[in-house]
């Protein structure tokens, strides 16, 4: 999700945790709890400050490690023990386990949108991502918003949130049968297929899609059931080529191919040497594919520059190209 709702849930979850009576018989436990919540819901992207390194090591690295298992511990300890050595004593297991629930929440949720995490690792290195819930959910966010005006008002902290918590499972269980659906209503058409990608908008009735067979992908959306498809292409996979051997090295493409799991790859002939795209389809937006890895060689396959990430526009990319090296 994105940080405004793991802001907003840190604050659900340091409401909810009056329900401990452990934590409502103490007004220092509360505070000490709801800072935890706070804190303990943003903590697993603190790996956001690899963006000050570069987009290759932060697309390689994001919800990676800091969302593993060894991480659902090690950032609630870190948190109780700052928090022990800073504020009035408290009951520390009942700091610790409020702790555990925000952070693990914050991992549990990014689970269901088509970023994903490694949620599992080291037991299980899969990238999890299941495709049900945007990056942000207008839903999820105002039931937070309104769940916090409420008990700014007087409701009781503890039931007021206990009760948007079970909305917003039931609101995912109802969004999950509605991706089964699209999903379903896909493979129906392509029963060759040996993946279906969804990715769900910021609207409810729209996801996009990526399918892909053992010969073609296919990019198309389902607005409100009705399925439209856009491009058709030959799924060809990585082949072994000098230059795309070469272009593999580069930190940027090695990003990318860990990220992306339906893209398009293209080599150009260029004056300076070679260029190597390769294309997430996820992303469809207006006609146009802005999350791309570009390397660019020379005649004798030495990297000049690359770049990883959004683009919008050619002339951003050509001076990305230009100023963004490999090992930038």
């Amino acid at each position: 999700m994105d940080s405004a709702t793991h802001v907003v849930m840190g604050v659900a979850l340091g409401g909810l945790a009056t329900l401990d009576p452990v934590v409502s018989s103490d007004p220092n436990l509360q505070q000490a709890v709801m800072v935890a919540a706070i804190v303990g819901s943003q903590a697993p992207d603190f790996d956001t400050v690899l963006k000050l390194k570069n987009n290759a090591v932060y697309i390689k690295n994001h919800r990676g490690v800091t969302h593993s298992v060894p991480f659902w511990f090690i950032w609630p300890t870190l948190i109780t023990l700052t928090l022990a050595f800073i504020m009035p004593p408290v009951n520390l297991f009942h700091l610790w386990l409020w702790a555990f629930f925000a952070v693990f929440l914050h991992v549990f949720v990014d689970i269901f949108n088509a970023y994903g995490t490694k949620a599992f690792d080291p037991i299980n290195r899969r990238w999890l991502a299941l495709g049900v819930i945007n990056i942000f959910d207008p839903f999820i966010f105002i039931a937070h918003i309104v769940a916090i005006v409420s008990w700014r008002f007087g409701t009781d902290p503890g039931w007021t949130f206990l009760t948007m918590f079970i909305i917003i499972a039931m609101y995912y269980v109802w969004r999950i049968r509605v991706q089964q659906k699209v999903h379903d209503a896909f493979l129906e058409r392509h029963p060759d297929a040996t993946h279906v990608f969804t990715s769900p908008t910021f609207k409810w009735n729209l996801w996009h899609v990526v399918i892909r067979t053992d010969k073609h992908m296919f990019v198309a959306e389902s607005r409100n059931h009705t399925i439209t498809y856009f491009e058709d292409y030959p799924f060809e996979p990585i082949p072994p080529d000098p230059v795309i051997d070469a272009a593999r090295k580069d930190a940027n493409l090695q990003a990318f191919l860990s990220f992306s799991p339906a893209y398009r790859w293209a080599v150009s002939i260029e004056e300076h040497g070679y260029s190597v795209k390769f294309v997430d389809l996820r992303y469809r937006s207006k006609g146009y594919y802005p999350f791309v890895a570009i390397v660019r060689l020379d005649e004798d396959l030495e990297i000049l520059s690359s770049y990883t990430g959004w683009i919008y526009n050619s002339d951003s990319l050509r001076r990305k190209l230009h100023y963004v090296s490999p090992d930038a």
